[in-house]
């Protein structure tokens, strides 16, 4: 990098760091009190890795700029302003990604930005989701896994009623309230599927089964949480399923579902092996 290139780099930075300084101190503090996003101090690391990756591809990439990241850049700038005045903090964060796109587009061109276009589009992954969105998925969340654990209950021969997201067992009820929906472990799998699938195999097809297996993934793990919850009280009381058994019980179906995901990509590659490359043969001068 040249000095002209360092200042412009710097100027845009100082910039950035200007307009969206208290946006990112507050998602900070979100990941941190926020246990559905508390992956997000991962996701900008590796970002950087993604891009540090590119690297070579990067300087050899052809410098065109586009207008149409000038009209992004702009769009991106109100849209940080209406979500100021709006008091909308998705709108702000959101605004992030598209200034950053918009810069690349406006100063680098189209080539750059397609080869930066994951590690841009993996940052997505650190923003929560609004509040109205959030909600109409962990309902159903919640529902799902207090059906799957009352069938694996009815299974196993516990007598058990089950009346929407609450459980009624012979000595105690179980609410599968929001934070055992299954909606954090759905949102750290996925963004795990996705590391997962990109170092594990190079084709984008298996990548995005693989990322796509973690959504039933993850809802057959916590359903197993929730019966494994059941189990615990009905044997062995309420405090077990309100004590250590339903905290650490996160973690335990948290490496299940990781197990999981590495069958789902042995059988892929059982299913559609990679192709080995077949190194050439060296032939002596003798030899036609």
């Amino acid at each position: 990098m040249n000095k002209k290139n360092a200042v412009v780099f710097a100027l845009l930075a100082g910039c950035f760091v200007y307009l969206y300084y208290n946006v990112i101190a507050k998602l900070v503090h979100d990941w941190s009190i926020d246990d559905n996003y508390s992956h997000g101090f991962l996701i900008v690391p590796i970002a950087l890795y993604f891009v540090w990756e590119r690297r070579e591809r990067i300087k050899e990439a052809e410098r065109n700029p586009s207008w149409l990241g000038l009209v992004i850049l702009l769009g991106s700038l109100a849209t940080l302003l209406a979500g100021i005045l709006g008091s909308e903090l998705f709108l702000t964060r959101i605004s992030i990604l598209g200034t950053i796109a918009g810069i690349i587009l406006f100063i680098f061109g189209w080539k750059h930005f397609k080869i930066l276009l994951l590690p841009v589009a993996f940052l997505l992954l650190m923003i929560p989701i609004p509040s109205i969105i959030f909600n109409q998925v962990a309902f159903p969340l919640q529902l799902l896994a207090s059906r799957f654990g009352e069938a694996a209950l009815i299974i196993i021969q516990i007598p058990v009623l089950r009346e929407g997201n609450v459980i009624h067992l012979a000595n105690t009820s179980l609410e599968v309230a929001e934070a055992c929906s299954g909606i954090r472990s759905l949102i750290s799998l996925l963004t795990l599927g996705i590391v997962y699938g990109y170092f594990v195999d190079s084709r984008l097809w298996v990548r995005i089964v693989l990322a796509i297996g973690t959504i039933p993934i993850a809802i057959a793990a916590n359903g197993f949480r929730v019966a494994g919850t059941g189990v615990a009280a009905h044997y062995y009381g309420a405090q077990a399923a309100e004590g250590f058994f339903h905290s650490f019980s996160g973690w335990i179906i948290f490496i299940v579902a990781f197990i999981m995901m590495f069958i789902l990509h042995r059988i892929v590659i059982w299913i559609a092996p990679l192709k080995k490359r077949i190194p050439a043969q060296k032939h002596s001068k003798g030899e036609k």
